[in-house]
């Protein structure tokens, strides 16, 4: 499998309730990467250039609402299938659908409030992560990753 680069949000309803640790430990745990990380608080314009597929939507307005109320971390995380594997440990975007063990059916409770975001393919999380980081903020942790890879 390839060296994936993703972007995970942990959303303001997971950052107020203080499970920022508990996701990203879930995601160091099967091996991935954590290559940048930041707390910020999104702005409209990049809230809706995020979302920017459900624009048009009768939803969009409430996503970008929600995701610009509050800090939320935004993480690039990397590894070998690292896009497909990090959205199996988020679990299905409604908690109710979500597979037991997954972030979102161990402590999310509503669609609308599903604690993180990852990004759904290749093209999605190159998208993603230039509107939340530079190359400067990545730090290389290839070597962590040769390592995990051949244990």
């Amino acid at each position: 499998m390839p060296i994936d680069r993703t972007l995970i949000l942990i959303k303001p309803d997971a950052v107020s309730r203080g499970l920022i640790g508990e996701i990203t430990s879930r995601i160091e745990r099967r091996g991935y990467i954590v290559s940048a990380m930041k707390l910020v608080q999104l702005d409209g314009e990049r809230a809706r250039a995020h979302y920017a597929e459900h624009k048009g939507k009768p939803f969009f307005a409430d996503l970008v609402a929600f995701i610009t109320s509050a800090p939320l971390v935004a993480m690039a995380v990397e590894g070998e299938g690292a896009i497909a594997g990090c959205r199996q440990i988020i679990g299905a975007t409604n908690p109710l659908d979500a597979a037991p063990g997954s972030i979102r059916a161990d402590l999310a409770q509503t669609i609308g409030r599903n604690l993180v975001h990852g990004s759904d393919g290749a093209a999605s999380a190159k998208r993603e992560l230039d509107l939340f980081f530079e190359d400067k903020d990545f730090v290389s942790r290839r070597h962590d990753l040769e390592r995990w890879i051949k244990e």
